[in-house]
């Protein structure tokens, strides 16, 4: 099971051709032991969300710097 901290990084790959990954900051880690749901603020647009990540979400310990792909947006 996928678990993130405050201050993580967590990157959703798309599974579409053409489209384009996200990247957010984990704001808080709503389950048990930090599992899902996720508070994420989206890079691109700044907006809050809950998030339940499926297989093609990556979490990066918020500690070290992961750049997101081209795609992904903006650092803030």
């Amino acid at each position: 099971m996928t678990r993130a901290s405050p201050g993580d990084r967590i990157i959703i790959q798309s599974g579409r051709l053409g489209g384009h990954d996200r990247d957010g900051e984990v704001l808080e880690a709503r389950g048990a032991g930090g599992t899902p749901p996720f508070l994420v603020r989206w890079s691109d647009d700044g907006r809050v969300s809950l998030v339940f990540p499926g297989p093609d979400a990556v979490v990066h310990d918020g500690s070290t710097r992961v750049a997101p792909s081209p795609a992904a947006g903006r650092w803030e």
